[in-house]
């Protein structure tokens, strides 16, 4: 499993929570947040990012 999201896409996604940057999970389909502080890890389901505070789990 592998997140399809094209690379411009992915440059401007941002955490909805902290506003940092996010980045693939590898082996998974997931978005996570690059901030220590936050580590807010997002659910993509049939290749679109859910980007919503209440479906994200604490990485």
């Amino acid at each position: 499993m592998t997140v399809k999201i094209d690379d411009w896409l992915l440059d401007i996604l941002a955490c909805p929570a902290c506003r940092s940057p996010l980045t693939e999970v590898a082996g998974q389909d997931e978005l996570a947040c690059t901030s220590e502080s936050c580590g807010l890890v997002y659910p993509v389901r049939d290749d679109i990012p859910v980007l919503l505070v209440d479906e994200a789990r604490k990485a």
